[in-house]
């Protein structure tokens, strides 16, 4: 661990849960930022220590920025902004559009994520292949993780303030839905 180590967040999109450190040397200018341990960006020697610095993340190229902001003399505030949001918008915004179910399948933690907008299932960073279909009372979209039938059922709350229920069964048996 670096000295300069200031800022660490945990962003989980939707092909996984991303780690992003920022390194700031106030006396040299520096800035590093990493994401899962690997080395992205790095700048020397710059002068203007405030400002900001833009960058992507996870396999959706989702855009991220970390803002530097002098608070007091040589004190400074880091702050992340995931697709122009602040970090805490961005995630409760993401848990109306996403639904995420942890699941151990064959000894093997498999993270699977719906985003609701495009009905793009996710598995572990990976976008899977579903095929779907209508059925009596709304929508099943299918899916395989292994050697595992997956299904995401779609229905109507019969509340507009509830919206569509979305449950995920494998092999035919209901997984409860993960917080995040």
């Amino acid at each position: 661990m670096s000295a300069d180590l200031v800022g660490v967040w945990e962003v989980a999109l939707s092909d996984g849960v991303h780690r992003i450190e920022f390194e700031h040397g106030t006396t040299t200018g520096k800035r590093v930022i990493y994401i899962n341990g690997k080395e992205i960006l790095r700048r020397d020697w710059m002068f203007k220590l405030v400002g900001k610095e833009t960058f992507s993340v996870g396999r959706t190229q989702t855009k991220a920025t970390i803002n530097i902001d002098a608070v007091s003399g040589f004190a400074y505030e880091y702050t992340l902004e995931i697709n122009g949001k602040s970090l805490k918008s961005y995630m409760e915004n993401r848990s109306k559009i996403t639904n995420t179910w942890l699941v151990n399948l064959d000894g093997l933690d498999c993270r699977i994520v719906l985003e609701k907008d495009t009905m793009d299932i996710w598995c572990n960073g990976q976008k899977m292949e579903t095929a779907g279909e209508f059925v009596d009372d709304g929508t099943e979209t299918h899916f395989t993780v292994g050697d595992h039938d997956c299904c995401i059922k779609a229905v109507s709350s019969g509340r507009r303030k509830d919206g569509i229920i979305h449950t995920l069964l494998v092999d035919g048996t209901e997984v409860s839905e993960a917080t995040e």
